[in-house]
C-alpha cells in the first residue's frame, strides 16, 4: 500500500503547495482530501469481499454491471498506461541528471566543452534498465513478491523527505520563510487545482483490491487499519515534502523539487538515484494491475473458444509485460515535457478515488 501511494507524486508536492497558496491551505486541501482517500479504500475493501474478483475493473463489474464494468476497464487502462510512462519519463530525468553529475567534470572535448560518452545516455540507460531490472520483476503472476521490493521503495522515498528536511535547516531560508506568510491563494480554483496532485500521489486505491486479495487475513477491521495507517504515514511523508520543500525555495520550487538543488550536491545525487529506483520497483505494480485488465478480456473471449492451458497463460502474460513496457518506453523516451501530464493524470486517478468508489457504495 505504502509503495504504490509513494510514488513520483511526492516530487511534485513543495511544487503543489506554492501553486495553492502556501502550506496552510495546502494541508487543509490535503487533509479534507485524506477523509475520501481513506473512505475510497474501506469501500473498495468491503466491495471486493461481496465479490469474486480479485481486479478493480472486475468488482465494478461485478456489482455496478456490465456497462460500468467496462468504461471501468477503459478508464483503467488509460490511466495506468499513462501512469507507466510517467514514472519511465520521471526515471529518465533522474538518470539525466545522474549522468550529468558523474561526467561535469569528466571528458572535455577539444574546444574545451564537456561531453558524455555513448554509453552514459540516458536512453541507452532507460533501456537497459527496462531489460534487465523492470522486465523480471513485472513478469511473475502475483503481486505478493513485491512486499520485498516495496520495503526498499518506502525507504528510497523517506531518505528523499529526510533530505529535503535536512537540506532546509543547512540552507540560509530566511528570505523563504517570509515568501510562506506572503503567499496566498488567488482564487478558489488555484486552491483546489492542486487535487490532481494529491490524487496523483496517493494513488493506492488502482491497487486496494488487488492488495486486498493478496493478503492473508482478509477481515473488515483488518483493512481499515491497513488502509488507515497507510494512508496517515504517507500523508506525513508528503506533507513534511511539501513544507520543508516549499520553505526551502518558495516560488522557486520546481516541479520536480530535486531540479531545485544543485546537480554536483553528493546528497542529493544519492536521492536521484534512490528515488530512481524507488520509481523502478512501483512501475511492476502498475504493469500487472494494467496487464490484469488486458489478460482477463483476452481470456474470456479465449475461454469461450477453446481450453486455456497453463502454458497459453503464461505466453499471452510475457507477450503483453514485453508488449507494455516496450510501448511505454518508447513514448517516454521521446515526449518532452511530463508535467503536464501528471496533472492529466491526477484528473484520472480522481475517478477510481471519488467516483467508482461511491457507485459501489450499498445503497440503503
Amino acid at each position: 500500500m505504502l509503495k504504490s501511494a509513494l510514488g513520483a507524486g511526492l516530487l511534485n508536492f513543495p511544487w503543489a503547495f506554492n501553486k495553492a497558496g502556501g502550506m496552510h491551505t495546502a494541508l487543509m486541501v490535503e487533509l479534507s482530501s485524506l477523509i475520501f482517500l481513506i473512505s475510497g479504500l474501506v469501500i473498495l475493501g468491503y466491495a471486493s469481499s461481496l465479490s469474486n474478483h480479485s481486479t478493480y475493473q472486475g468488482v465494478v463489474r461485478d456489482i455496478c454491471g456490465p456497462a460500468i464494468g467496462k468504461l471501468c476497464g477503459i478508464c483503467f487502462i488509460f490511466n495506468l498506461f499513462m501512469i507507466s510512462v510517467a514514472f519511465l519519463r520521471v526515471v529518465e530525468d533522474q538518470l539525466e541528471k545522474l549522468c550529468d553529475s558523474f561526467h561535469l567534470n569528466g571528458t572535455t572535448g577539444v574546444m574545451g566543452e564537456s561531453f558524455r560518452p555513448w554509453y552514459a545516455d540516458e536512453r541507452l540507460t532507460m533501456s537497459i534498465l527496462c531489460l534487465v531490472v523492470i522486465l523480471p520483476l513485472s513478469i511473475p503472476k502475483e503481486i505478493s513478491f513485491q512486499k520485498y521490493t516495496s520495503i526498499l521503495g518506502t525507504l528510497a522515498a523517506c531518505y528523499l523527505t529526510v533530505v529535503i528536511i535536512v537540506k532546509y535547516y543547512m540552507t540560509d531560508h530566511n528570505v523563504f520563510h517570509k515568501r510562506e506568510y506572503s503567499s496566498s491563494p488567488t482564487s478558489l480554483s488555484s486552491m483546489f487545482s492542486v487535487i490532481p496532485t494529491i490524487c496523483f500521489g496517493f494513488q493506492c486505491h488502482e491497487a486496494c483490491i488487488t492488495i486486498y486479495s493478496s493478503m492473508k487475513n482478509k477481515g473488515l477491521s483488518n483493512w481499515v487499519m491497513v488502509s488507515v495507517v497507510s494512508m496517515l504515514i504517507c500523508l506525513l511523508i508528503y506533507s513534511l515534502t511539501g513544507i520543508y520543500g516549499f520553505l526551502t525555495f518558495g516560488e522557486n520550487a520546481a516541479a520536480d523539487i530535486l531540479m531545485s538543488y544543485p546537480g554536483n550536491d553528493a546528497v542529493v545525487i544519492v536521492a536521484r538515484l534512490l528515488f530512481a529506483i524507488s520509481i523502478i520497483t512501483i512501475y511492476p505494480i502498475i504493469l500487472l494491475l494494467g496487464r490484469s485488465v488486458l489478460q482477463e478480456a483476452w481470456m474470456d473471449h479465449k475461454y469461450m473458444t477453446a481450453y486455456v492451458t497453463v502454458s497459453y497463460e503464461r505466453i499471452v502474460r510475457v507477450t503483453l509485460t514485453v508488449l507494455w513496457i516496450l510501448v511505454t518506453l518508447i513514448i517516454a523516451l521521446f515526449v518532452p515535457d511530463i508535467s503536464e501530464v501528471i496533472s492529466v493524470i491526477g484528473g484520472i486517478s480522481a475517478f477510481f478515488i471519488f467516483i467508482f468508489p461511491g457507485k459501489l457504495t450499498p445503497s440503503p
